[in-house]
């Protein structure tokens, strides 16, 4: 999946509008709750050597929130790193470059959906 069918999907999936925050980095598309203004994915566009890989190529990738058993496990699959620029315990990259089943991507942006839902409150 590439960074457009990726941006469509979230829309269509989540109603969710893609904001490009900071004029320093203009193609960082953020994506969040109308409810809460939470964030629950990010797609960015990084040098492949942030990510510990060997060139300095541009590639395409997903942040998104998630557990952080899943987590240690996803790291262990080729396309999954540790979150850039977020939390790496509760946030992972994913490398949108075809290394990754698209189901499992649309899999993931469900779970980062829920887990930044607002908790509701019991009594």
């Amino acid at each position: 999946m590439d960074r457009k069918q990726l941006t469509e999907y979230i829309f269509e999936r989540y109603n969710a509008n893609a904001e490009y925050l900071w004029i320093s980095n203009p193609d960082f598309a953020v994506f969040r709750h109308s409810t809460n203004n939470k964030w629950f994915a990010i797609i960015m566009d990084i040098p492949r050597f942030r990510l510990g890989l060997d060139g300095s190529e541009i590639i395409d990738v997903l942040n998104v929130k998630c557990e952080p058993y899943l987590i240690g496990s996803l790291r262990t699959e080729v396309g999954f790193f540790p979150a850039y620029h977020m939390n790496k315990d509760s946030w992972l990259t994913v490398a949108l470059d075809g290394t990754v089943d698209d189901d499992k991507i649309r899999w993931l942006l469900d779970i980062s959906f829920e887990a930044t839902l607002s908790k509701k409150k019991t009594k």
